[in-house]
């Protein structure tokens, strides 16, 4: 179990630098900017325990908006990727299954599962953070192209990363 809880801890470390050090200053055409860091919620393991996965979305988050000068932005979109992780995994996923493997990894479920689990969260989470950060209706346009821009650039990310530590699962 101590190594679970060291590799989320180097996980949740290194994501936070990369998103603040270098992915904060990436964006394309200011309409697509990549929230990598989303990625540490989305790998924690199966039976991480929902109060604990709500705190370590919304620390999460909370460190990104201190960076970020949002004040609550992507804490609360952070929240709300947490409990849309707890629907989908419900949903999608026999538990029973994975005891040696208890993390959803592009290598443990599959590419188009992954893929499939990294875009409806992603989509929720930009979805959230791009319309409570501009909150108006005469911004519709272009915070849709915000939300679809940043969701495809980041997801990219995240498959890249994915298959840049892919491991072959054994059987």
């Amino acid at each position: 179990m101590s190594r679970v809880l060291l590799i989320n801890f180097l996980r949740f470390i290194s994501l936070i630098f990369l998103q603040v050090f270098l992915l904060k200053n990436i964006t394309l055409y200011n309409l697509s900017t990549p929230y990598l860091y989303i990625m540490f919620i989305l790998l924690l393991p199966f039976e991480t325990p929902n109060v604990l996965l709500f705190a370590l979305s919304f620390l999460m988050g909370i460190i990104i908006d201190a960076f970020y000068d949002t004040p609550g932005l992507h804490a609360a979109s952070c929240v709300l990727l947490a409990f849309v992780r707890i629907l989908f995994i419900s949903i999608t996923v026999q538990k029973e299954g994975f005891d040696n493997e208890p993390e959803p990894t592009l290598s443990v479920m599959g590419t188009r599962w992954f893929f499939t689990y990294a875009l409806i969260l992603t989509l929720a989470h930009h979805f959230f953070l791009f319309n409570l950060e501009v909150f108006r209706l005469s911004e519709i346009p272009f915070t849709l192209s915000r939300f679809v821009l940043s969701s495809i650039f980041t997801v990219f990310l995240m498959l890249l990363t994915g298959f840049l530590f892919y491991r072959k699962r054994e059987r």
